[in-house]
């Protein structure tokens, strides 16, 4: 019997979660593009160009601007919208999901800045109680379109439906393990994403790979401090959607947010950095949640701290690594 999936945005990520999910012939997959310019250029393209130029979309996949049409029959829906544009595109959604009890999987990886919420919590809000999981690691979403090899984590209270979703997606070239961490695997999402400025920052400036190996190290026992706070579990950090997620967002040429803060180290203003982007970079809003949090909770995020500091206070890059290479000498295992 067929599957009927819709996913929700056609960004980057939306587009590989949809050809990913008709590479099998028992699933009825349908994009939905919530902004009518990008929907009409798939239909006649049927290719996303801007974000994954050179990608075929089979016509098995069904592309809509019709959110009624999207989630008529739909039996999961996957939400791949950005944390910024989430919870206005979700009041668009909410009057033809909030009656309907299909469960949701989120790839949405930020913090909202106004309330400092996880996507999954946006979209409890905005569309009422009902089964969550939610996909993240190390998965850029121009390898997954391209049939590379990639494993990621799907993390759900309800273990039939994280289960479910492994079984939806895992094939040969895409492989997902299961959790229940809901909270950990959304804090290090969000995190890494942070960390990765840092690290772009660290090659703009032109320093190597002591200080990046560095820098990640150090940033791992941040991301732990910060989620162990919030009442994640500890081990996820140390698993695909913590370690694995910030070692490729840290390091690969695809990194949005890596790129920002190269751009930055490389002398650009934010301003500057952000109108060249056709993509959205989630740390550049994340960082002012995770860095109000922590202030608010007295907790030790020095590279947040810093990264915060260089975007918006218009630190001097060179001058917040030093201060950060000058702070007060401690022993590694002096806890976190």
């Amino acid at each position: 019997m067929a599957t009927s999936i819709a996913v929700l945005g056609d960004g980057a990520m939306g587009t590989a979660c949809a050809l990913l999910l008709a590479k099998k012939p028992e699933h009825c997959v349908t994009l939905w593009s919530a902004r009518e310019d990008n929907g009409r250029l798939l239909q006649a393209k049927r290719e996303n160009v801007h974000l994954l130029p050179g990608i075929p979309i089979p016509p098995d996949i069904h592309l809509t601007m019709d959110i009624e049409a999207a989630l008529q029959q739909a039996e999961l829906v996957v939400v791949a919208i950005p944390t910024i544009y989430l919870r206005a595109t979700l009041s668009l959604v909410a009057p033809y999901l909030r009656h309907r009890p299909q469960p949701i999987v989120s790839t949405v990886k930020g913090l909202e800045a106004e309330t400092f919420l996880r996507p999954t919590e946006i979209m409890l809000q905005e569309l009422g109680a009902r089964p969550m999981a939610v996909m993240s690691g190390p998965g850029h979403a121009e390898e997954m379109a391209r049939g590379k090899p990639t494993s990621l984590v799907v993390a759900s209270q309800v273990e039939e439906l994280a289960v479910w979703v492994q079984k939806l997606f895992s094939n040969e070239r895409f492989r997902l393990y299961t959790n229940n961490d809901v909270i950990g695997i959304e804090l290090a999402a969000a995190l890494k994403n942070v960390i990765a400025i840092a690290a772009g920052i660290s090659d703009g400036l032109g320093f190597g790979d002591n200080a990046k190996s560095a820098l990640m190290t150090r940033a791992l026992v941040e991301m732990i401090r910060f989620g162990l706070a919030h009442h994640a579990e500890r081990s996820t950090f140390f698993g695909l959607a913590g370690i694995g997620d910030l070692i490729t967002t840290c390091i690969s040429p695809h990194g949005r947010n890596r790129w920002v803060g190269e751009q930055i180290g490389l002398g650009f203003s934010l301003d500057q950095v952000l109108a060249k982007m056709v993509k959205v970079a989630e740390g550049v809003n994340t960082v002012r949640g995770v860095y109000q949090l922590a202030q608010s909770q007295g907790l030790e995020m020095p590279i947040s701290t810093e990264v915060y500091r260089v975007l918006y206070e218009n630190k001097s890059p060179l001058l917040a690594v030093e201060d950060l290479m000058l702070r007060h000498l401690k022993s590694e295992g002096s806890g976190l």
